[in-house]
C-alpha cells in the first residue's frame, strides 16, 4: 500500500512525518472520548443530566461515521498535507469553542463539526504515513501511527480526567486546543506535500455489503459489540461514582488500568489471530460479557471494579484487533473500501451506544447501561458462534503486517 519515494523524502523526515501523524491520531481520539471522563462535571456545570451530556460523544460519533465516504470523495483532489492541516485547525478551534461555550447546544454543534474532521482523519491518516516511508517499511509506519490508540487510552483520557480535577473541564478543553495547535504545527513542518493518490467512489463502497456476505456479517458483528461496549463505557465514571463512591483520582487510575489492559489485549491477540482468528474474537467477546457481569456483581468495591476493568480492557483489545483482521479476511481485494465502511459502522455505533446508554441512564439508572452492554456484546458473540467457520481464510501477514494489526 505504500508508494516509493524519491530522494527528496529523506528517511528522517519521513519518520518525523509519521510521528506527527501519530500525534494527530492521539489528539483526535482523546478529543472524541475525553468527555467519557468529564460527564459528571460537564452535566453539573451546564445544568443538564448525565445522559444528555453523553450526547457529546453521540454527535461526534455520528458525524465521524456518516461523513467519511462523502467528504473523502469530495476532497479527492486536495493535497493530503493540506487536508490534514485543515482538519487539525478545525480540532484546535473546536476545542477552544467548547472550552468557552456558554450553552450546551453550542457545545453539541461544535462537537458535530469536529466529528466530521475526525472521521476524515481516520480515512486518510494511516495511508498518509505509509506513503512517507519506503514501501518495505509501510506496514511498520502504519503500526506506529495506530499505536496512538493505546497511547490515548493509557495517557490521554486519564490525563484529561486529572486536568479536570485540578483546573476544571473548560480549562481541560482549552489545554487540548493548545495541544492540537502544536500538532498542527508539527504536521505543517514535518509532513511533505502528498498529492491525493486515490479515492474510492461512494457508490462502489456502499455496494460492497450487498455483494459480500462475509463482510456483511463482520459489519453486523462490529456494530453489536461496539454498541454494547461504548454504551457501557461512556457511563463508567457515573457508575463507579454511584457504586464505589469513587474519587476523581480513583477514576483516573481505573481508566489507566483499562488502557493498559487494552494494550495487553492487542499484544496477546497479535500472537493468536494467525492461529485462530475466529477463536480469538470469540474469546475476546466472551471476555467482554464476563467483565461487564463482574462489574455488576463485584464492582461495588474498588478492588472488584479494578479487576473487572482489567478484564474489560484486555478483552476489548483482543476484539479491536480481531475485527480489523476479520474485515481484511472478508474483503481482501477491496480492503480499503471495506475499512471505510468499518469506520462508518464503528463510529456510528459509538454514537448510538452513547445515545442509548444515555436514555437508559436517565430513565432506568446507570446500572441498566451495563446490562445494555451485556446484552449487545452477548448478541455479537452469539452471531459469531452461529455463523460458523466458513468463509475466506486470512493469509498469513508479514511481521510488519502483524505489527500493524496488533497496534490497532
Amino acid at each position: 500500500m505504500g508508494t516509493p519515494h524519491g530522494p527528496a523524502h529523506s528517511a528522517l523526515r519521513g519518520w518525523l512525518g509519521v510521528a506527527a501523524i501519530t500525534a494527530s491520531l492521539f489528539v483526535f481520539l482523546t478529543t472524541e472520548l475525553m468527555p467519557v471522563g468529564l460527564l459528571t462535571p460537564v452535566s453539573s456545570s451546564l445544568h443538564i443530566s448525565v445522559g444528555v451530556a453523553g450526547l457529546m460523544v453521540t454527535l461526534y460519533g455520528v458525524s465521524a461515521g456518516l461523513g467519511v465516504p462523502f467528504i473523502v470523495a469530495w476532497t479527492r483532489r486536495v493535497n493530503r498535507r493540506v487536508l490534514l492541516s485543515t482538519l487539525l485547525a478545525i480540532l484546535t478551534v473546536g476545542n477552544c469553542v467548547t472550552a468557552v461555550a456558554p450553552t450546551f447546544p453550542l457545545v453539541l454543534t461544535t462537537r458535530l463539526v469536529m466529528g466530521f474532521a475526525s472521521g476524515v482523519f481516520w480515512a486518510i491518516g494511516v495511508s498518509m504515513a505509509m506513503r512517507l516511508v519506503p514501501e518495505r517499511q509501510a506496514s511498520r509506519a502504519a503500526a506506529v501511527v495506530m499505536s496512538g490508540i493505546s497511547i490515548a487510552a493509557v495517557v490521554g483520557i486519564p490525563l484529561g480526567t486529572v486536568l479536570e480535577s485540578l483546573t476544571g473541564w473548560r480549562t481541560t478543553f482549552l489545554i487540548w486546543s493548545g495541544l492540537s495547535a502544536l500538532v498542527l504545527l508539527a504536521v505543517a513542518t514535518a509532513v511533505p506535500s502528498l498529492p491525493s493518490a486515490n479515492a474510492v467512489p461512494v457508490r462502489d463502497v456502499f455496494a460492497l455489503p450487498f455483494r459480500n456476505v462475509p463482510l456483511r456479517v463482520v459489519l453486523c458483528t462490529v456494530v453489536l459489540f461496539v454498541l454494547g461496549h461504548f454504551g457501557a463505557y461512556t457511563f463508567v465514571r457515573p457508575f463507579l461514582e454511584g457504586n464505589t463512591s469513587a474519587s476523581p483520582a480513583f477514576i483516573t487510575v481505573v481508566l489507566m488500568v483499562y488502557g493498559v489492559g487494552g494494550a495487553i489485549g492487542n499484544f496477546l491477540a497479535g500472537h493468536t489471530v494467525n492461529r485462530s482468528l475466529r477463536g480469538s474474537f470469540i474469546t475476546g467477546c466472551a471476555g467482554l460479557v464476563v467483565s461487564l457481569l463482574l462489574l455488576l456483581t463485584i464492582g461495588h468495591g474498588q478492588a472488584g471494579s479494578i479487576a473487572a476493568l482489567v478484564l474489560w480492557g484486555v478483552s476489548f483489545g483482543v476484539v479491536q484487533l480481531c475485527q480489523v483482521n476479520m474485515t481484511q479476511t472478508a474483503a481482501p481485494d477491496t480492503f480499503e473500501a471495506a475499512m471505510s465502511l468499518n469506520t462508518m459502522a464503528y463510529n456510528t455505533s459509538i454514537a448510538l451506544g452513547a445515545l442509548f446508554g444515555g436514555l437508559f441512564a436517565d430513565h432506568l439508572g446507570v446500572t441498566s447501561v451495563v446490562w445494555f452492554g451485556v446484552a449487545l456484546t452477548a448478541a455479537s458473540l452469539l452471531l459469531t458462534l452461529t455463523t460458523g467457520r466458513r468463509g475466506p481464510r486470512a493469509s498469513a501477514p508479514s511481521s510488519g503486517d502483524e505489527d500493524l494489526v496488533a497496534s490497532r
